[in-house]
Formats: structure tokens, sequence, C-alpha cells
């Protein structure tokens, strides 16, 4: 069986090569993909969404700003990098991504975008390396066609999914759990409907029971038609910006937890990468793909 997987050079900005956000990954995990052969039918492209559809995530003036490549310095600040017409594409294309992989899992149970999990993204603006928020967006999308009822969004990025919480604050269809260190990015956090914050220095085992009792527990309430899947690397010992201590094998067994979890239970996942950091891209991308190694098992 195939894994459905979502992807486009546009995802890879072409930073400079010393810069603190690796955006080299995106190429390299594709290359990484096609080398263990999980692209032998080719990868989904996704098209670029009009403005309107960002806008149901973000304030329509800052979606014209980002559209126009006119984003005032102070949200260009908190964004981390300047956005100009690569950042701008690759925004709209990796949100675009995420909307196309969700619209798939949908229909096959289980999709991947090689990109997304930009999830500091608040309604009003960028923040944290993150210029538009791709599951609010998409997740937004889904309810307001009525393709979907109810979504969940899992984030186990290692920073709290502030961005993501705050888009959907007073949106109980949708229900954000983020499993995070608590002594991590952003300082202000914004609750979630159920926040894990963990001590420093967590390792694989125990990180592993409490992502288990996590989904236990949020899956209490109603049943959603979809789930997005943040699967950010960035818990890793290894990280540049992570204060957990996964091994590979950590993220390994957690991928397949979570996946596994709603799999079991026939509700489609979409899985979004996420955070991943460090100066050797060349591994950075590597945890990334485990995602996709582990996704296939379900297919």
């Amino acid at each position: 069986m195939v894994l459905p997987i979502v992807h486009t050079p546009d995802y890879d900005a072409q930073f400079s090569a010393d810069h603190r956000f690796p955006m080299g990954k995106y190429t390299r995990l594709i290359e990484i993909l096609r080398r263990d052969g999980l692209l032998e039918q080719g990868h989904e492209v996704p098209g670029i969404e009009p403005q309107e559809v960002f806008a149901l995530a973000h304030d329509p003036a800052y979606v014209a700003q980002v559209f126009a490549v006119a984003v005032p310095e102070p949200i260009e600040k908190a964004i981390g990098f300047p956005v100009n017409e690569r950042v701008s594409r690759r925004a709209r294309a990796a949100t675009s991504g995420t909307l196309l992989a969700a619209r798939i899992a949908l229909e096959t149970g289980l999709a991947c975008n090689t990109a997304g999990g930009s999830h500091h993204a608040r309604r009003a603006h960028g923040a944290g390396f993150c210029t538009f928020n791709d599951v609010g967006v998409a997740a937004s999308k889904l309810l307001e066609e009525g393709a979907i009822r109810r979504a969940m969004v899992v984030d186990l990025d290692v920073h709290q999914g502030d961005g993501t919480a705050d888009i959907f604050r007073d949106e109980p269809r949708v229900f954000t759990v983020s499993v995070h260190a608590e002594r991590n990015y952003p300082n202000d956090k914004v609750p979630s409907d159920m926040d894990v914050a963990l001590p420093d220095k967590v390792r694989d085992d125990a990180y592993l029971e409490i992502v288990e009792d996590t989904l236990a527990r949020a899956c209490l309430g109603p049943r959603p038609d979809i789930v997005f899947y943040n699967a950010g690397v960035d818990p890793h010992a290894d990280d540049r910006l992570g204060r957990l201590s996964l091994t590979d094998e950590g993220l390994k067994r957690r991928d397949r937890a979570v996946i596994g979890f709603f799999r079991q239970r026939g509700i489609p996942l979409c899985g979004v990468i996420g955070g991943g950091y460090g100066k050797d891209v060349d591994a950075v991308a590597e945890r990334h793909a485990t995602l996709f190694r582990v996704a296939r098992e379900f297919v």
C-alpha cells in the first residue's frame, strides 16, 4: 500500500545554511523519503488556496500583507525572519499542502504533509518561525464547507501550540491538545483544551506513558472526524531548541502510538512535521522521516 504524501519544492525558502531555522530540511526530507522507497508512486502537489481560505483562521488584513509581501517589520521580528517572496510562497504552499493532505486523509484514512505544523501563528499574525497556521486554516476550511463536524489537534511539538489554541479558543468543534516542555517557548502560552506541560529532560518511557494517557483522556469527549497530528521532532535530546530527552527510538514509538491509536478507531489522521532544529540538517531531516516511515505501517 502507498502512503499519500504531499510535497512541493516551494516548502524550502532557501535560507542560508547558518540560519537558526534549518530551511534545507524540507528538501533533504523529500530526498530521504525517495531514497527509502516511500515515493514509488510519486507525491501529491498542492495548489495555492485563495486569500479568503487563509482568512478563515487569520485576520484578513494580515493575510493580505503576507500575500502582498508587505508584512510590517514588528511582525517579521515576531516571526523570526523577513517575509520575502520566497517565504510568502512557502507559507501559502505549506498551508495549502496541509489542507490537501487533510482532504486525502478523509478519503483514505491517512496522509502526511512534508511541511506544516506552524502552530505559533495566531489569528492576528505570525510568530515563532510560523507565518500562517496551516492546521488552523485547514480545519477551519473543512468545517466551513461541511466536510467535517469536529476536529482534534494533537500537538506533540516540544513547544506549546499557542497559535492553534488562540485560533480555536472560541470554536467548540475543534479540540486542541498540546504536550510540551513547560519551560520552553512561548513564554506567554494560550491555554489549549488540554495542555500537558512537562519538566525538562523527560525520557522515552515516561514520555510515552504520558502521551498514551493524554490520548485516552482527550478521546473521552465527542469523536472527531479528523485528527491533525503535529509530529514535531524537537523533543529529541539533540534538538537545538528542545528541552526534552527523547531518542530516535522514542520518536518512532511516539508516532506509532499516536497513529495507531486513531487508526484502530477508524479516525482519519493528517500528519504534519512540526519543529526540528539543529545545524546538522541531515540529522533533523532523518528524524522527520520517522513520521512517514511509521505512517506507512498503517496504510
